[in-house]
């Protein structure tokens, strides 16, 4: 969860103020947030299944593990604007829930 929520974060400090034409123009931050959303999502899917339902946001572990897939096979055809909206959008998201789901874990002793 920790990888997660630090990646999170990351993403949403190197995006913050830019547009999507900011983004596409900014070759460095987009490669940096690519390669955070493939930690994220190997970060996501090693997560256990009964751990992942703490994680209630419209990102479940398969979309997941297909968006990094998608990352890691298919980088050339990726949709710019994509891959912004969902760092914009959902990783926030993710990354709130991750946070809530570490104070559980935490609070019950793991």
């Amino acid at each position: 969860m920790r990888d997660i929520i630090e990646d999170a974060r990351r993403i949403e400090s190197f995006i913050d103020g830019m547009t999507l034409h900011d983004f596409i123009a900014s070759e460095r931050t987009l490669f940096a947030v690519e390669r955070l959303l493939q930690r994220i999502t190997e970060a996501a899917v090693q997560i256990d299944p009964n751990d992942a339902e703490q994680l209630s946001t419209d990102l479940p572990v398969a979309k997941m593990r297909g968006l990094g897939n998608r990352l890691r096979h298919e980088y050339r055809d990726l949709d710019r604007g994509m891959v912004f909206e969902i760092a914009r959008v959902e990783v926030p998201a993710l990354g709130a829930a991750a946070e809530i789901a570490l104070e559980i874990e935490l609070s019950d002793g793991h």
